[in-house]
């Protein structure tokens, strides 16, 4: 069963469309990125998921229970960190997190609790502070408390980084690793493509309200072209006449800057009667496949 199952998923608004004909399911046990520039429809899918607006057609499901139909249960096991914590100002930290609790239905730990409060330097004393005094940072490590506490079988987080520091991001990555171990699945929006490579083992990019990719990270990073620096020990002509895949970037008499698609070894025979000295091969970049998507959405 999956944690998450989307199927036809369609969202109109008038003649626009939010979401067109959505398809995806979720691994068990996964992290997913969910990306895709501002407006592309990831908050509006997150906002079906958790019934908070109703698909024009198709449907929705978590743990196999209908996301409308049997919104209750869909819900049970979620813990939601929103792209905002739009809540009363005049409650307390506290108040908050037991007020939450109370609407999942779910009993929390104390120690759990605390634990997530330690491992995000969220002391007591800010608990008992009313939420109009909290900064940026400290509204979303609330909200993280608040999405973990119950120890949910699957999170869903919008941007779960954004107005942390970079201690509390590593905090946080952590934090994810542990919930992985324990076979909680992740579904995750995040515009920070270095935090994406770095924490997730599949992304699924929508553009326009479609998904246009659907990978996993390694397969992926395959697809990016890696910078490679040739180095000779004597001058040497300028490059040209290269294997297909191979672009260059900038040459001189001793040094070519190349980036390289797919195997290296059409390059290496290409320049096996130069004199060589060294080559430095660096890892590709996932950001450069992502944002080729990027920018094809926006011709």
């Amino acid at each position: 069963m999956a944690p998450i199952s989307i199927c036809g998923l369609t969202k109109q608004y008038g003649n626009v469309r939010a979401v067109n004909n959505l398809n995806l399911d979720v691994i068990q046990g996964e992290i997913l990125g969910f990306l895709g520039l501002n407006g592309a429809g990831k908050t509006t899918t997150i906002r079906i998921l958790l019934d908070l607006l109703r698909p024009s057609s198709g449907n929705a499901f978590i743990l196999g229970h209908d996301c409308q139909s049997d919104g209750l249960l869909a819900r049970l096991n979620i813990g939601y960190l929103p792209g905002e914590m739009g809540i009363y100002s005049d409650l307390t930290g506290r108040e908050v997190l037991d007020l939450l609790a109370g609407l999942n239905g779910r009993a929390v730990k104390v120690s759990r609790r605390r634990d997530l409060q330690e491992r995000l330097e969220f002391p007591e004393s800010d608990l008992r502070r009313r939420l109009r005094e909290y900064s940026t940072g400290m509204k979303r490590k609330l909200g993280l408390i608040q999405a973990f506490q119950s120890d949910p079988t699957l999170l869903i987080l919008d941007e779960p980084t954004e107005g942390l520091d970079p201690l509390m991001q590593e905090s946080f990555y952590k934090l994810l690793v542990d919930v992985k171990q324990r076979g909680r699945t992740v579904f995750m929006s995040s515009h920070v493509l270095s935090e994406v490579d770095r924490v997730c083992d599949r992304i699924a990019l929508i553009r326009k309200g479609e998904l246009v990719l659907l990978s996993g990270i390694e397969e992926l990073r395959k697809l990016a072209a890696r910078p490679v620096r040739v180095l000779f020990a004597e001058d040497v002509p300028i490059a040209a006449g290269l294997p297909p895949g191979n672009e260059v970037v900038e040459t001189g008499p001793r040094a070519w800057n190349l980036k390289v698609e797919g195997p290296l070894g059409p390059l290496l025979r290409s320049i096996a009667t130069l004199p060589v000295r060294d080559i430095e091969i660096a890892e590709a970049k996932l950001e450069d496949v992502i944002l080729r998507y990027y920018r094809d959405g926006a011709e």
